[in-house]
């Protein structure tokens, strides 16, 4: 059981779940290991903020507009807690015409890049702008509406920061996404990794029962204009279905409506116990990846622009860049073939 509930994110449930019932059946020695593992929790998440906050105004200093995704912002939002939630990184939204000096920043700040200047400077778009502390186990991401190629059309990025929020952490307040707007983004995020862990559907489920103000018209607008409506709906699905969440009548009977989004949730299930270890087939993940995008054109259309269009890991098979242009994106497939095809995680 410990090893699933950290497999699926979802120690941090555990431990509050057991230590609301009445009789204590947990051996004290599972106790004691459950309140090592969630006392860990809570001083990464300590540091995580500190990090963020130091970020954030580093950025600041230099003009560079950011907005906080996931992360503690998610964690307070769905659970009022910024350690109830497993996360060992931190995600910015930022706009492409700051990634350069973002980036020199987050060097100087003691970061080493996954990407480097020069790979910026030529125009390669990764999947996101990684950046870690050699001495430590922080990591950072930086994202923007070219790097996260995983929602079906590009992001209004400019909207947005139009609609940011701020949210509390730590006595200080941080530019965050609305929560609509979140709530598509960590459907998306959930649908890009077939939800095989569980914490990605408590995500959901804490974050519409907890946001009382969620403004569903909204959020259906943001999803259709994303052509990611099929993916909100499996998401909701899930958080209702696997965990109980509740939503307005009108938005469940919205999802309900949506048949095709309750068998995307129905084949989750399936694999979802699992926490990764037995995940879908490369077949499985091509088809799931077609059928969350909507009708066959829009899906087959989505899964050759994911399957054809290299990221970092397809420059790093191929350092000394022989494969230009049409012949990398044709030789992406072999390598996504070669990392999926094996079976469980390694």
């Amino acid at each position: 059981m410990l090893m699933l509930a950290e497999e699926h994110g979802a120690t941090g449930h555990v431990v509050s779940c057991l230590h609301d019932l009445e009789v204590k059946v947990v051996p004290p020695e599972i106790s004691q290991s459950l309140a090592d593992r969630q006392r860990a929790q809570i001083f990464l998440a300590m540091r995580l903020i500190a990090e963020l906050l130091r970020i954030l105004e580093s950025f600041a200093s230099e003009g560079i507009a950011a907005l906080v995704i996931k992360g503690p912002v998610l964690a307070v939002r769905a659970y009022a807690n910024p350690a109830r939630r497993s996360y060992g990184d931190l995600d910015l939204l930022v706009r492409h015409r700051d990634v350069r000096r973002a980036t020199e920043l987050m060097i100087a700040g003691g970061f080493a890049p996954a990407i480097p200047l020069s790979a910026i400077d030529a125009g390669k778009i990764p999947g996101q702008y990684l950046f870690s502390k050699p001495d430590s186990k922080l990591i950072v991401e930086l994202h923007n509406d070219r790097t996260l190629r995983y929602f079906p059309r590009q992001l209004p990025l400019e909207e947005f920061f139009a609609r940011q929020v701020r949210v509390k952490l730590d006595a200080r307040e941080v530019p965050a996404l609305s929560v609509e707007d979140e709530l598509v983004l960590i459907c998306v995020h959930g649908a890009k990794h077939f939800w095989e862990r569980l914490m990605w559907v408590a995500d959901v489920a804490g974050l519409v029962t907890r946001e009382t103000g969620i403004d569903w018209g909204r959020v259906a607008d943001l999803a259709k204009a994303l052509g990611a409506e099929r993916m909100l709906h499996a998401g909701l699905h899930l958080a209702t279905n696997v965990l109980g969440a509740q939503m307005p009548r009108k938005a469940q009977a919205t999802v309900k409506a949506d048949a095709a989004a309750a068998r995307l949730a129905d084949q989750v299930c399936k694999w979802l116990p699992a926490a990764g270890w037995a995940p879908p087939s490369l077949f499985q993940r091509a088809l799931f990846r077609m059928r969350m995008r909507g009708d066959f054109i829009s899906g087959t259309a989505y899964l050759l622009r994911l399957s054809l269009s290299p990221t970092e890991e397809d420059w790093n098979a191929d350092p000394e860049g022989k494969r230009h242009g049409i012949l990398g994106a044709l030789h992406r497939p072999f390598r996504l073939a070669g990392k999926y095809g094996r079976v469980g995680k390694t």
